[in-house]
């Protein structure tokens, strides 16, 4: 019995568009809650989000029950973290702050097993392998694992082309607000400068054969990234819908006293 077949990466192989949201919430109810929206892939945020292994693998489970594909950040690129999160059953990860094709390819090494990497073969104990149900899993899970790595500074933009070379990176995501920042214009993603980086960025990814991620709230950008190739656009989260819509609200109603 191999491991089920990953639609997040099938998708993206196959050259189709996906749309996600952010989850930073770090709550199984929100979680279950935005697995009924209707998005493709939903992100559970262990870098900004107070998440940690157990509350990442709790939604994990709330949204097996969707059919919105759970995308797992993990905080930082260590080994030991993405041990974790393979074994909790996440299939794709997304990996922040890579900038060198040295960070990159040890990243497809941890994700696979030996003897192509270094993913330690543990999981007839796992929730990926369905707690040993799952009898081929230690063969068939690499090709259903999709590895997503973060370029957002101009360090990993300068080594992009190095990094896109490298054989088992399925996507790379644009981090806007870091690169924004890394360019001098702190918390003005939209600025001409840090726009023409990203959407030059985005077009050498999808160049390359892999595929090209970026989040945007913004509808032009949004409409830009698309035009330029990007293939798994997160185009919201919970935090801000929530904080947005309540305080429109808010002040709607408070504005008529």
């Amino acid at each position: 019995m191999p491991v089920p077949v990953n639609p997040f990466k099938k998708a993206l192989k196959e050259g189709q568009t996906v749309f996600g949201c952010w989850l930073g919430l770090a709550d199984t109810f929100s979680a279950e809650l935005m697995g009924t929206a209707g998005f493709d892939w939903l992100l559970i945020d262990g870098e900004h989000g107070p998440n940690d292994l157990r509350s990442i693998l709790a939604q994990l489970q709330v949204l097996e029950a969707s059919d919105s594909h759970a995308v797992v950040r993990v905080p930082i690129g260590e080994t030991y973290l993405l041990k974790q999160i393979l074994d909790a059953g996440a299939q794709t990860v997304l990996v922040p702050m890579v900038d060198s094709a040295e960070q990159a390819r040890q990243l497809v090494r941890d994700v696979t097993y030996p003897p192509h990497g270094d993913r330690g073969v543990g999981y007839a104990l796992t929730r990926a392998s369905r707690f040993s149900q799952i009898k081929d899993y230690g063969t068939t899970a690499d090709a259903q694992t999709c590895l997503l790595v973060q370029v957002e500074n101009r360090k990993g933009i300068a080594a992009l082309d190095d990094i896109l070379e490298i054989e088992g990176i399925d996507g790379v995501f644009i981090g806007p607000a870091d690169l924004a920042a890394d360019m001098g214009h702190m918390g003005n993603a939209l600025h001409p400068d840090v726009q023409a980086v990203i959407m030059d960025a985005l077009r050498r990814i999808r160049a390359a054969g892999k595929a090209p991620g970026i989040l945007s709230t913004t509808d032009h950008v949004t409409d830009a990234a698309l035009e330029a190739g990007a293939q798994f656009v997160a185009v919201g989260a919970d935090i801000l819908l929530l904080t947005h819509n309540a305080q429109a609200l808010s002040a709607k109603w408070k504005s008529r006293s």
